[in-house]
């Protein structure tokens, strides 16, 4: 792979660009401050499939199936795949072009306004020290399917043994983490692969009551269920009420911009991640809503009961999979399921601190946030920001009992918006990067990646990301067109809250340190840019000498194009 370098302006400023505060701390030029680059090409898309792979799918599809229905389902996850796509391309394209330690973030910083580069970070850390406490919870929920009678302090010591597992696969360094997580991801495809191999058999009436379903739920109840209303006003209620969940399955996917300042490989890395992602998305998700829909009708008792059971916990009694194998006769499936989902939260938990650490660093080294979270061990690990994030998890032992769980389910809704927002500055930072471009002269040709939706795309999923989340509450909107829908304040506050608190990091950041946007002309597209084009010519050529000046191998390329679309 060739090196990808453009001689701008500034080329050779190593720096990264420090805040308005006009501080003189920068962090390349401090060894105390340098995050590793040991994250492999391969266990950066695998971490990037894994943040997308999660409880969301295998359980908040039974919710979203029994109140949309299938055809409703596959229509709204592949609107919002299609979203989260545009935003990995958009994300892509400016990591492969200057692979930041401070990730999306400093481009926001960079390109956008320093506000938006403090405000997203804010946001993103917020988001990351709830979801990871609650993952611990979740993963004490599962293990409470086999040990349903267990006490509090029982399950206290639970979260105290998770906690104490991702911190220290966190300590231990970036290559550990990142191989840790290669596996744990790797585990997660197996599953999504059996579950498609098992749901397509059922449906094909090759298990348990020998039934062949096909498309019979399809027509009788139907593609499409009425949600709030009756009609086609109900149907359509009932696809834009799949879009939360269908964010909330989505989210994580983003994370890869955050390894770019720890990837060996960066500009080889970040795109193939970005490829993966639309492949896995049709396959993993799409697919396996389909084969759901096939098995379970949306009207069925047990699939309600277990979307109901859905708001109270996260193990295997939730999971419309369990009700597929139930239907099909086939009920020892539950703790295999149960299982998986152990997997998934505990890789959730360990990637999401990950996330919080590196985020927390981010603002430190763009100086938004104390000097200290930006320093690093001889591992290249930030000890202080991981110490502080690791704190923050201890809010786990507030919700050790299960009835507690819903409160933590507000702060999942909290966060999802979050997350949609997160989606939304990245967007932005992409327009105003192929603004920047342009004005200076950079062509798509210098580019390691380039957007195949290019900056209409990012045009096009901002307006319908900000769609999304304006009427992300909409149901509080049009409580009366039936009896049983009521205006719910609690849901109302938590469906939009972090619209105004967004809106307040930016804006007092904006008022009180008195920043502008940032003009096309002076964006700073080359600040950094040399010393990672060193660092990137230093591997290869390193990499180059191991393999003795041999290129691919035929093996190498059998395997990236058939099971490295998986692994």
């Amino acid at each position: 792979m060739e090196v990808h370098q453009y001689p701008g302006a500034d080329a050779d400023d190593t720096s990264e660009k420090p805040a308005l505060h006009e501080q003189s701390y920068v962090y390349d030029e401090d060894p105390r401050s340098r995050l590793h680059r040991d994250l492999k090409t391969r266990q950066i898309a695998m971490i990037a499939l894994g943040g997308a792979l999660g409880t969301g799918l295998l359980i908040n599809t039974g919710p979203s199936l029994a109140e949309s229905g299938p055809g409703s389902m596959i229509i709204g996850y592949a609107l919002v795949g299609l979203l989260c796509y545009a935003v990995m391309s958009a994300m892509g394209e400016m990591a492969a072009w200057l692979p930041l330690a401070s990730g999306f973030t400093g481009f926001a910083h960079r390109f956008v306004d320093p506000a938006l580069g403090f405000a997203l970070g804010w946001n993103y850390w917020f988001k990351y020290i709830i979801t990871t406490p609650n993952n611990l919870i979740a993963s004490v929920l599962i293990i409470g399917y086999w040990l349903p009678n267990v006490s509090s302090g029982v399950n206290a010591v639970f979260v105290t043994v998770f906690l104490a597992a991702i911190i220290a696969i966190n300590y231990f360094g970036v290559g550990f983490f990142g191989e840790f997580e290669f596996w744990l991801s790797s585990a997660k495809v197996l599953i999504m692969i059996g579950l498609v191999i098992f749901t397509l058999v059922c449906a094909a009436g090759g298990a348990g009551h020998n039934d062949a379903t096909g498309f019979r739920y399809w027509k009788n109840p139907g593609a499409f269920a009425e949600y709030g209303a009756k009609g086609d006003l109900g149907r359509f209620l009932g696809f834009w009420n799949v879009m939360s969940n269908a964010v909330f399955s989505y989210l994580g996917a983003e994370l890869v911009g955050i390894t770019v300042g720890e990837a060996q490989n960066p500009r080889k890395a970040i795109p193939r991640a970005v490829r993966l992602t639309f492949f896995r998305i049709v396959f993993f998700y799409l697919v396996l809503i389909l084969l759901l829909g096939m098995n379970v009708p949306y009207n069925s008792d047990i699939l309600i009961s277990a979307a109901t059971e859905s708001v109270n916990t996260a193990s295997a009694k939730a999971s419309p999979f369990v009700v597929a194998a139930t239907l099909a006769g086939v009920p020892a499936i539950e703790h295999v399921i149960n299982t998986c989902l152990l997997i998934f939260t505990f890789s959730a938990a360990n990637s999401d601190l990950y996330i919080a650490t590196r985020s927390l660093y981010a603002l430190a080294v763009e100086g938004n946030a104390p000097q200290i979270f930006s320093r690093t061990d001889d591992r290249g690990v930030p000890v202080y920001a991981l110490g502080l994030s690791s704190l923050c998890c201890i809010s786990a032992y507030m919700s050790v009992k299960i009835g507690s769980f819903h409160t933590f389910q507000y702060f999942v809704q909290l966060v999802t918006i979050f997350g949609i927002l997160t989606w939304i500055s990245i967007l932005i930072s992409h327009i105003y990067f192929v603004r920047a471009r342009k004005a200076q002269g950079v062509p798509d040709t210098a580019l390691a990646y380039v957007s195949p939706f290019g900056v209409r795309g990012s045009f096009a999923a901002l307006i319908f990301a900000c769609i999304v989340t304006f009427f992300n509450g909409w149901a509080s909107f049009v409580h009366g067109l039936t009896d049983n829908m009521k205006f719910n304040h609690s849901n109302f506050i938590v469906d939009y809250l972090p619209v105004p608190i967004y809106a307040a990091l930016f804006f007092g950041y904006k008022l009180i340190m008195r920043t502008e946007v940032v003009k096309a002309a002076d964006a700073d597209l080359v600040g950094g840019k040399a010393k990672i084009d060193e660092d990137e010519a230093e591997f290869l050529a390193g990499e180059m000498r191991r393999k003795g000046g041999m290129g691919e191998t035929k093996w190498e390329r059998v395997y990236r194009v058939t099971l490295g679309n998986f692994f």
